[in-house]
């Protein structure tokens, strides 16, 4: 039986709000874990909404759990409003500025920022602002610093406090990095000709240069004259490429490589006349403007010879595994360690004969997270429940040493239909988890996830 949505299975979308306080919990959660443990997704308010028609563009929802002295205090979902989700929940609309009057619901991230809270999406939409417990406050352009809308993944530089991100429209010849600084202003504005109007999830960072991607996924006239959700396509017209972007002076060098697209970076830096950049590389990408198509993931690594100008690319691992994450006091420099969810090649989980991408039967999450030891070049692998998915594994740090810390991640679990927040070692990343916080209701596979410690 086919379904009508890509929401369906795991993603299948809450359909109501909760507040729930006091939650049960097996184990016991480290005292110092003091923050809320938040993560965003598409979850269209209806199966008949339009923005059930792609993964990418359903209505965000935020979940959180707060944690404080080893209690669960409270679990929350929001949807994220928009205007129109707004006026549709039977509300005012927040006021705010809009980029180019588009007011999406952002359904990326979630992330912190000096004691702010924002979720935020790519393709020309500005960040929404919530309240510590949730409640959207409005759109944001940071007092008339964004010229236009963000990105979903934005990376912070922990030595300088500076959040970086590059942001694109299907308007623009350019992509834009902007620079925030630890305050919320933002101190940065630098435009990147790039032909085609290339879509660009994610991007790099290091001590030197910001790592940008122009890959081979553009925007498509035909796909939006026929309507279609998100109106990008796989283009071989249009080449592979790497910048460097120098963070002193703006100047940007090009490098090219084989054709592909990545979708989320574990981490770059540099070692010594190299720039190294570790990423989730697909072969290909939105083929026709289709999700499903153009192969798994891979865990590759480019190396940037700045002496020859080469690029160089190594297989650190073929598993089909996606939503890396890291020890982020260590961006843009070296590191040992990194944790993902292994997912499943959507390609084989369709129907025979199936058109398009709401003919998934489930999902491509798994119920099986990695701890990748890039040094040694090994993996350790938790599985988390027969029949269980998992999301973004994020780490949390609780001492000096790389891996002394914890990951979260928030798991679908099918024998209580609800979802739990699982609180794992990260030194002993195969054991029992540390902690579970059972949670009201169920948690829709969605996107990225954030700790926000008070």
């Amino acid at each position: 039986m086919m379904g009508t949505t890509p929401f369906t299975g795991g993603f299948a979308p809450a359909t109501e709000e909760i507040t729930a306080f006091g939650l049960e919990v097996t184990g016991r959660i480290p005292a110092e874990l003091n923050g809320r443990f938040l993560r965003n997704g598409p979850n269209p308010l209806g199966l008949d909404d339009p923005g059930a028609a792609h993964l990418l563009i359903g209505e965000g929802m935020v979940h959180g759990v707060r944690l404080r002295d080893g209690r669960a205090e409270w679990y929350r979902n929001r949807w994220v409003r928009s205007a129109p989700v707004a006026r549709r929940l039977g509300e005012q609309p927040r006021p705010g500025p809009v980029h180019s009057g588009l007011d999406l619901a952002p359904n990326t991230h979630v992330i912190g920022l000096a004691g702010r809270t924002f979720a935020t999406q790519e393709g020309g939409a500005r960040p929404y602002e919530l309240s510590y417990e949730l409640d959207t406050i409005g759109p944001c352009d940071f007092d008339g610093g964004l010229p236009g809308g963000y990105t979903g993944h934005a990376h912070l530089d922990p030595f300088t406090g500076e959040l970086h991100a590059m942001a694109y429209f299907f308007g623009w010849d350019h992509h834009q990095h902007i620079v925030i600084d630890d305050k919320g202003v933002v101190t940065e504005v630098r435009k990147i000709p790039v032909p085609d109007a290339p879509m660009m999830h994610d991007f790099a960072l290091t001590e030197r240069f910001v790592v940008i991607y122009d890959l081979p996924v553009t925007f498509s006239m035909p796909h939006a004259e026929k309507g279609s959700p998100l109106p990008v396509a796989w283009n071989e017209d249009h080449g592979a490429r790497l910048g460097l972007l120098s963070r002193a002076t703006g100047e940007v060098r090009w490098f090219e490589v084989a054709p592909c697209w990545v979708f989320h970076t574990l981490n770059a830096y540099e070692e010594g006349d190299e720039v190294v950049v570790d990423v989730f590389r697909y072969p290909k990408r939105f083929l026709d403007s289709r999700l499903d198509l153009g192969g798994p993931p891979t865990l590759d690594r480019w190396r940037i010879d700045l002496r020859t100008g080469r690029v160089s690319e190594t297989r650190l691992d073929d598993r089909a595994q996606e939503f890396p994450r890291m020890d982020e006091r260590r961006t843009g420099r070296p590191y040992r360690y990194g944790y993902t969810a292994a997912t499943l090649d959507m390609e084989e989980r369709f129907y025979p004969g199936a058109t398009d991408l709401e003919d998934m039967p489930d999902t491509a999450f798994d119920n099986t997270l990695i701890k990748h030891d890039l040094e040694r070049g090994t993996q350790e692998t938790r599985r988390l429940g027969r029949e269980a998915f998992a999301g973004e594994p994020v780490f949390v740090p609780a001492g000096e040493g790389e891996d002394d810390g914890y990951v979260l991640s928030y798991v679908n679990n099918p024998e209580r239909g609800a979802g739990d927040l699982v609180i794992l070692s990260a030194q002993d990343f195969t054991g029992e988890p540390l902690a579970t916080v059972r949670l009201p209701a169920r948690v829709p596979l969605g996107f990225h996830a954030s700790w926000i410690a008070d």
